[in-house]
């Protein structure tokens, strides 16, 4: 069950609330239970739905989820406040470092990662013109909420309060999370978090667009975030107070991964510590549709995408087994230095996973492939770069065979001709005059062979 909370203090909560109303066919159902400024007296329900009413601002309102009953998601319908312009935000609750606007310091409510992105996505979807949308980062109460929530914001100045427009597309984001779960299941039929998409971000300023990028354009889902004024506030990391904080941003937000904005190795060095681990934005876009299963045990038996793993097109969706090979060092090398591109796409598109260098760029092997046969089509993808500068290419009993007839300039100098421009004529393929003979270009050419061994 979705519980919406509306704020009467919050004159955009109240529109926003207003517009829920509209555009769902609720129940208007009477709570003796509880007090009318605490959620109570009139209370509105809707198919996945239950709508209520405080008097107290949002981020006064502790134990908001104590008035609802089979919670699964509570969203705050709130504003924002700033010097941002028209903006649609979504973000988690809590307080890394002192409690200036609610809650407790050094506090954080229990996020809803799969909701966020969710809510995300739906306010891109509505927004109206000239409206951005964005996250934020973990900075304000209540900080005890009692279930899985997070602010829905429309802002940033009156002007926006007031917009009808603004205020419905985020009713209607908000109403698209009916029967959307707050975490994203664990992968692979494990039950810890490190099977689950989740990251939580450090660093960065208060607007978080690193990580709301990472949400939009992958499958990862981001919990807590904590902000470098946060983490500024929160001193030494390895003391005991600022570890359990960084612990708690790992366990609030169901996760068992850090995507870490900027140079932080002390801040790393607690994060391994406390048995989590801190990825950079090249290894959640590496492992984006990949299960994660197949990431430990490929990174395990190869190398980590920091040391260069990449993973290839047949990697998504695959959760079977695999094999390491290595490719054929030679063809390697001459498709390669031929087109280095073209390789790397052969790559991609045969191998699960393969080892790189210079930051990704350069393939290298070994090769983790889904069945030794696989091998093949990787030799048939590098034979066909060859083709790209020799005359011929085949395939010949354990080796790639290719010829090329090329310009031979002892064999022009052999007949006189002298070097300069005939020489760089009858490279090209014209002929040349000499001593009033022509010498046609096929007289100082000869054919090359070179043989790449595949077995």
């Amino acid at each position: 069950m979705l519980g919406i909370v509306v704020s009467r203090a919050d004159d955009a909560s109240v529109h926003i609330g207003e517009h829920l109303l509209d555009l769902a066919d609720w129940d208007r159902l009477a709570d003796t239970s509880r007090p009318d400024a605490e959620g109570g007296a009139v209370v509105y329900r809707t198919e996945g739905a239950v709508l209520r009413e405080f008097d107290a601002l949002h981020l006064h309102t502790e134990r908001a989820a104590d008035a609802f009953e089979e919670l699964d998601l509570l969203v705050f319908a709130s504003k924002h406040a700033g010097e941002t312009g028209p903006l649609l935000t979504a973000h988690h609750t809590g307080n890394v470092g002192p409690a200036d606007h609610g809650g407790d310091p050094n506090d954080l409510a229990r996020a809803c990662p799969n909701a966020h992105a969710r809510v995300l996505a739906a306010l891109a979807d509505h927004a109206p013109e000239g409206y951005e949308v964005g996250m934020e980062c973990t900075h304000h109460g209540p900080t005890d909420v009692g279930a899985p929530s997070m602010f829905v914001e429309v802002g940033s100045g009156q002007a926006e309060w007031d917009d009808p427009g603004a205020a419905r597309a985020v009713a209607r984001a908000i109403l698209e999370l009916r029967g959307v779960a707050p975490d994203r299941e664990p992968e692979d039929g494990k039950a810890d978090d490190s099977h689950r998409r989740h990251l939580v971000g450090i660093g960065g300023g208060h607007y978080a667009p690193r990580f709301e990028r990472v949400v939009r354009e992958t499958d990862w889902a981001v919990g807590h975030v904590a902000a470098e004024w946060g983490l500024a506030a929160l001193g030494d990391p390895g003391a005991p107070e600022s570890r359990t904080v960084l612990d708690a941003l790992f366990t609030e937000s169901r996760a068992a991964y850090a995507l870490v904005d900027g140079d932080r190795p002390a801040i790393e060095d607690v994060v391994a510590n406390l048995g989590y681990r801190s990825v950079s934005e090249t290894w959640v876009r590496e492992t984006d549709g990949v299960a994660l299963g197949l990431v430990g045990a490929v990174e395990r038996e190869v190398a980590t995408v920091g040391e260069g793993l990449r993973f290839g097109e047949p990697a998504v969706d695959h959760a079977g087994e695999f094999v390491v090979v290595d490719p054929p060092v030679e063809l390697l090398d001459e498709a390669r230095g031929i087109d280095r591109e073209a390789t790397r796409a052969t790559f991609r598109r045969v191998a699960l996973a393969f080892d790189t260098d210079q930051g990704g760029t350069r393939v290298t092997g070994p090769a983790v492939l889904a069945v030794p046969d696989d091998r093949e089509a990787l030799v048939d993808g590098l034979t066909a770069v060859l083709r790209e500068r020799y005359d011929s290419v085949e395939r010949v009993e354990g080796a790639v065979l290719a010829r090329e007839v090329a310009f031979d300039p002892d064999r022009a100098r052999t007949l006189g001709v002298p070097e300069g421009p005939k020489f760089g004529r009858l490279a090209a393929g014209d002929p040349v005059e000499v001593d009033g003979e022509e010498i046609p270009p096929e007289a100082v050419r000869e054919e090359r062979e070179r043989r790449f061994p595949i077995a």
